[in-house]
């Protein structure tokens, strides 16, 4: 896991919102975290935002269709993902992770970014209910971050309005200055009922390459 340069004011920021149990979040960002270590540029920073699903859909994720979606991810995707994942254990809420998220980017960015990678590797990759008080309490100790507080509940409210105001449309949407992506690296789409997830080659490396350009915003 690369770590991230600690002068931010040169660094460069790229912009996602998401949700933490949002599987195709999940494989974004560790391909995008994979390429910028692979190029050394570490100058390059995820602020990760709240956009909580529950929230903006009105009703919790269904493990029904998450199960749907990480079947197909690990078949067409990413095999070497979401090993643990325990449909059983998925949590209903994600507030109190995306909370603490907030609260580790109030540290710092570094703390903010590995936090929110945690998280989704604790619910993908070991099967942790991370809406449990006691996991988040065990996330951040490993971060030196405290659980959130009454103003980090209140950030993820309001990123999640300043995504509206900005025109997401779904987890993941990134940004890079003014420029939106929305799920770069996935192709997603339905086929007589069945849901169809594809590794989108071109999209990625438009992508990466807007992200990691030298003149980039």
């Amino acid at each position: 896991m690369s770590t991230i340069g600690h002068n931010v004011h040169t660094a460069k920021v790229i912009e996602v919102f998401a949700d933490v149990v949002c599987p195709f979040t999940h494989v974004g960002m560790k391909r995008l975290i994979e390429h910028r270590t692979s190029t050394g540029r570490d100058d390059v920073v995820l602020r990760v935002r709240a956009w909580p699903l529950e929230l903006v859909n009105g009703e919790p994720l269904s493990r029904e269709l998450l199960t749907e979606e990480i079947a197909e991810l690990r078949a067409n995707v990413a095999s070497d993902l979401f090993v643990g994942f325990d449909p059983g254990l998925f949590p209903m809420t994600s507030l109190p992770a995306l909370a603490l998220v907030e609260r580790a980017y109030r540290e710092s960015p570094r703390q903010g970014e590995l936090v929110g990678l945690a998280l989704r590797e604790a619910l993908f990759e070991q099967g942790i209910d991370i809406a449990e008080r006691t996991e988040l309490a065990a996330i951040g100790r490993a971060f030196e971050v405290e659980l959130p507080d009454a103003e980090d509940q209140a950030a993820v409210l309001a990123d999640l309005s300043e995504g509206r105001d900005r025109g997401v449309i779904g987890s993941p949407h990134f940004f890079i200055g003014d420029a939106g992506y929305f799920c770069p690296t996935l192709s997603i789409r339905r086929v007589d009922g069945h849901m169809q997830i594809d590794f989108d080659p071109e999209g990625f490396t438009t992508f990466v390459d807007r992200c990691f350009a030298a003149d980039a915003p």
